[in-house]
């Protein structure tokens, strides 16, 4: 049984050795924009949230993409409230992610 909290996606077979790999670079993109952020270098942000909206929905994470897409634009205003919202979201997806490989 799937907890009620937990996000099922399903993910292309093909992608299950470089899934993990891709996983835990999200994870370090959290740890580089708290780093970041409290610096005030908006430019590595809106970096790592450009890299994640390209690269999540290729993955089968459109909420990864999206995440980043919104963050890229939070970083060009220099908006750290939002930035720090956004963090927390990816990190809460993340957490939560359970991923279904099947031949898609």
């Amino acid at each position: 049984m799937v907890e009620p909290d937990r996000i099922s996606v399903v993910v292309d077979q093909d992608l299950e050795s470089i899934m993990p790999g891709y996983m835990a670079n999200r994870q370090n993109d959290l740890l580089q924009i708290s780093k970041a952020l409290q610096s005030g270098d908006f430019n590595s942000i809106q970096t790592i949230g450009h890299r994640m909206k390209g690269s999540g929905a290729g993955y089968g994470l459109v909420e990864v993409s999206d995440i980043g897409r919104e963050m890229e634009v939070a970083a060009k205003v220099q908006n750290g409230d939002d930035i720090a919202k956004l963090a927390e979201r990816l990190e809460s997806y993340l957490q939560r992610i359970d991923i279904v490989y099947k031949e898609l």
